[in-house]
């Protein structure tokens, strides 16, 4: 099993909280660093402020070296897919090839509203189409241009650059919808992600895409299966109570809904979720000023599951 720490700069995070969080987990040996991409906090006032995704990840690309970055998830309505595919080709560069690009239909209308985004109750077309220009513009051969007509966007003769380094470079589709959803992931994505689900939503979820994968004509195995939790983890009841209870989680809902408890608490969880197919667990870590908990997991639980 692979382990990400999964962040939500738009509760209040400053950039230097957040290279400081990445910059601990690439030292403590987890494989990546992601964050939403959201720019309205939820439930707080989140000052100082919401950071642009693309630019955050360009930034922290320089200032790391080997830990793995992106997005669960961009939102397809807040970018024009062509500046998206020429946004992540750059990080991509700027990171040396580390990037991973999460891309969804967008969920939070208020958000929408907040700051002027469109918010069509539509859109899963434009999800798949812009999946469609990105993936056509990165995998266009180099000195031919790339052309697109479609529903919601038209490209003409586009000289499709700049390239990423990874080719091709690795897109996560998650949700839990029965239809459309592994259908898109079957057709385009290279990991699939359950979030905040319960053992039985993921296991369906996962159960769905495979049976996509197989109608699309790929090997059920060439698709990552992942799931995201929220986490938290103390060497002690109390402890790990007081983590709980500082980034405004119920100890006890935390423990059934998410990856939280005492290390071996933690371990056992995993060891579950390890058997429900989960190849790659993101842990979403909410408090930026506590990194002693990475040190925890890192030292008290990984080991354990690897």
């Amino acid at each position: 099993m692979k382990f990400r720490i999964f962040t939500e700069p738009q509760q209040g995070a400053t950039y230097g909280q957040q290279v400081r969080m990445a910059q601990a987990a690439e030292r403590l040996g987890f494989d990546a660093w992601f964050r939403s991409d959201h720019f309205l906090a939820m439930g707080v006032d989140g000052r100082p402020g919401p950071t642009d995704s693309w630019v955050t990840l360009g930034a922290i690309a320089r200032e790391t070296s080997t830990i793995r970055l992106g997005t669960l998830v961009s939102s397809a309505t807040f970018r024009h897919p062509s500046l998206l595919a020429i946004q992540v080709a750059q990080v991509d560069e700027m990171s040396g090839g580390r990037i991973e690009l999460g891309l969804g239909t967008g969920w939070f209308e208020a958000e929408h509203a907040a700051y002027g985004f469109g918010f069509p109750q539509a859109r899963f077309g434009i999800l798949e189409e812009q999946l469609e220009v990105v993936t056509g513009l990165w995998s266009t051969p180099l000195g031919e241009t790339f052309t697109h007509a479609g529903e919601n966007y038209a490209l003409t003769d586009a000289p499709a650059l700049p390239k990423p380094v990874q080719q091709p470079l690795p897109v996560i589709v998650g949700g839990a919808g029965p239809k459309r959803t592994p259908a898109i992931a079957a057709r385009f994505a290279s990991e699939y992600n359950v979030a905040f689900r319960s053992n039985d939503e993921i296991a369906a979820g996962f159960a769905r895409v495979r049976a996509a994968v197989s109608d699309a004509g790929r090997a059920p195995e060439s698709m990552v299966y992942s799931a995201a939790l929220t986490s938290t983890v103390g060497a002690t009841e109390a402890e790990y109570r007081r983590r709980a209870e500082a980034i405004g989680r119920d100890p006890e809902e935390l423990r059934r809904a998410g990856v939280a408890g005492t290390p071996q608490e933690l371990v056992d969880r995993l060891g579950v979720l390890a058997g429900l197919g989960v190849e790659t667990i993101y842990l979403q870590v909410l408090d930026f000023d506590d990194l002693d908990v990475l040190e925890l997991l890192a030292s008290e639980v990984v080991p354990h599951v690897r």
